[in-house]
């Protein structure tokens, strides 16, 4: 099965090279462009891709609100966003990834790792742009809230594990070949984290263990 994709963004020359190097993958197919922000939750809403590109500033909705309106706490179902954007400024990474996004990319990443970012968001993990993670760490720590919430129940050894690895990066396939143990585990642990945790994702797992300074 193929992923499908819809790629938006406001810049025809971007869009159009995206949407070249995605198309070119055999196992990727683009289903929709947009060229604004209110016409990429239209077509989103109506082709309801595997995963949704979106360049962060655009005319009428910028990419935060319309990830925040796909993806955000208040969707019943949410969509796998990933953000791509030329600027990596702080507020805009913090916004993306807080309106549910599962990926935030620099427009230079290169073609690879646009597609490992589409990937990885289809498989239900998260791809930060490598140069972004490190200050990402940082931001996170330093915009900690005062009261951290509490796993409903206490983690395992092997959750502690899985935890640190999720918010180095790790995919789920990474995780499994260093703790040696099977992919579906690794989604039995990521599962059961959420759910302790209070959270709909692995970007937030990752937020929650910097903001507990487990990394």
């Amino acid at each position: 099965m193929s992923i499908r994709v819809v790629v938006a963004d406001d810049q025809d020359l971007v869009r159009t090279g995206l949407v070249m190097i995605l198309g070119a993958q055999p196992d990727i197919d683009v289903v929709g462009e947009a060229a604004d922000g209110i016409q990429a939750l239209e077509v989103a809403r109506r082709q309801r891709p595997d995963v949704l590109l979106v360049d962060i500033r655009m005319p009428g909705l910028d990419g935060v609100e319309v990830t925040r309106q796909l993806a955000g706490p208040d969707v019943a179902d949410p969509m796998a966003v990933v953000v791509i954007t030329t600027f990596d400024l702080d507020e805009y990474v913090l916004g993306a990834l807080r309106a549910g996004a599962r990926g935030f990319l620099l427009k230079d990443a290169g073609p690879d790792l646009l597609v490992q970012a589409v990937h990885a968001a289809a498989n239900g993990d998260a791809l930060i742009a490598p140069n972004v993670t490190r200050r990402l760490l940082a931001t996170l720590v330093d915009h900690a809230p005062e009261t951290l919430t509490q796993p409903i129940d206490p983690l395992t050894e092997r959750e502690e594990e899985v935890l640190a690895l999720i918010a180095r990066g790790r995919t789920n396939a990474e995780i499994a070949a260093e703790l040696f143990i099977g992919l579906s585990t690794v989604k039995s642990h990521v599962a059961s984290l959420m759910a302790k945790l209070g959270v709909r994702n692995r970007v937030e797992i990752a937020m929650w263990a910097y903001h507990s300074k487990r990394v």
